[in-house]
């Protein structure tokens, strides 16, 4: 495969890129870091036509603002990545480094400087932008999935060979500038397929990321829902049949939420419950977790508990609740729960724990509501 050829197969590369990205959601709005992405790949695709037809077109045309536009690509590119793990100031580090590039190339170009030394310096500028696109990957390493690892590596070492290429081709007269030539843009098109199908593949961990976080998360408070929390509680079950302190569990219920949803609507509902949540979670240690089970009845994990500093914290959270003035749109409400507690015992299991605590709770309602209740003690028949 001679030089010209793998031109047109990076144009046509990025061409068939950026046609698959116009129609990618193209009913829902794009992230941010998808749309730097799919711009990034215009300016490429536009990039390599111009330098395709190098020597059809003006110079000016296929050299200068062909790098330059394949340069924006580059450093949209890695902006892309920045913007995707989180960062959003990266606009004020690479396109500062995008304008400089564009300057100094275009001063070499205008003052006529040797066109093996410009394509060098063009070599280093995209193996700069693409290393830099591979440091926004490396963040966070300890938690990054494979895939994730295996693009740092395979994107790291091509962007050493783009550099390599232009420091090697402008050092040493004596290499074969068009094997070097050729080595350099074959690892521009596998570069290429690596960062396309990467970034795609990333995009889609993330959003598979994001729907198995939402299938354990209560949408309307922000707190795991009952799979979640169940999930949570699933290893300390197993801890309580060692021994040591044990771990506490709460349930805890809004007296007369109904008469909230009935008279002001589900949304003011919802706000209300997230109230009463940030509320409770004041009250709880940071090793505490708070879950939604449905409706307007939660539970709360206190590792490490004993009942009777369960019971203390079931009061705080209590008083708490009577305290606190809800306000909507319509009214100030005043709302009060009723909470049941109990220790994990080693010979429980989710159902038993559970029927014990709702039991508590249940005997906190038939009192009045608005007190907290503990569980029975574990008697001979139980075991």
């Amino acid at each position: 495969m001679d030089i010209k050829t793998l031109v047109l197969a990076l144009a046509l590369g990025n061409l068939s890129l950026c046609a698959a990205l116009f129609f990618f959601e193209y009913e829902r709005k794009k992230s941010l870091s998808m749309s730097t992405w799919a711009v990034a790949k215009q300016c490429q695709a536009i990039a390599w036509c111009l330098l395709y037809f190098r020597g059809v077109l003006p110079d000016f045309l296929s050299i200068l603002l062909g790098n330059s536009l394949l340069f924006a690509g580059m450093a949209l590119d890695a902006g892309a990545l920045w913007q995707a793990a989180g960062r959003n100031g990266w606009r004020r580090t690479v396109l500062p480094a995008l304008g400089l590039s564009v300057g100094l190339f275009a001063a070499c170009y205008l003052f006529d400087v040797a066109p093996l030394l410009r394509s060098a310096g063009g070599s280093l500028i995209v193996a700069g932008f693409f290393l830099s696109g591979v440091a926004a990957l490396c963040l966070k390493w300890r938690e990054a999935s494979m895939l994730r690892r295996f693009l740092v590596v395979s994107m790291g070492l091509l962007s050493l060979l783009i550099a390599a290429r232009g420091v090697l081709a402008a050092a040493v007269p004596g290499f074969d500038a068009e094997l070097m030539q050729l080595a350099g843009f074959g690892a521009l098109y596998l570069m290429m397929l690596t960062n396309a199908f990467g970034y795609l593949l990333l995009s889609r961990e993330k959003l598979g990321g994001e729907l198995a976080r939402l299938e354990v998360l209560d949408a309307a408070t922000g707190v795991p829902n009952r799979r979640g929390f169940y999930q949570a509680l699933a290893p300390w079950m197993a801890l309580a049949r060692r021994p040591g302190l044990p771990t506490a569990l709460v349930v805890l219920n809004i007296d007369h939420f109904k008469r909230v949803n009935d008279s002001y609507g589900h949304p003011v509902g919802d706000a209300v419950l997230k109230t009463i949540v940030d509320t409770c979670r004041q009250q709880l240690r940071d090793s505490d977790l708070m879950g939604r089970l449905g409706g307007a009845e939660f539970a709360i994990q206190l590792p490490r508990t004993t009942l009777v500093d369960a019971l203390m914290v079931a009061e705080r959270i209590r008083a708490a609740v009577e305290a606190l003035p809800v306000k909507t749109e319509r009214a100030v409400l005043q709302l009060t729960a009723s909470l049941g507690v109990t220790t994990i015992r080693a010979e429980d299991s989710t159902v038993s724990l559970f029927k014990r605590a709702d039991e508590a709770l249940q005997s906190a309602k038939q009192a009045g509501r608005n007190r907290v209740v503990e569980a029975q003690a574990a008697s001979t028949l139980d075991i």
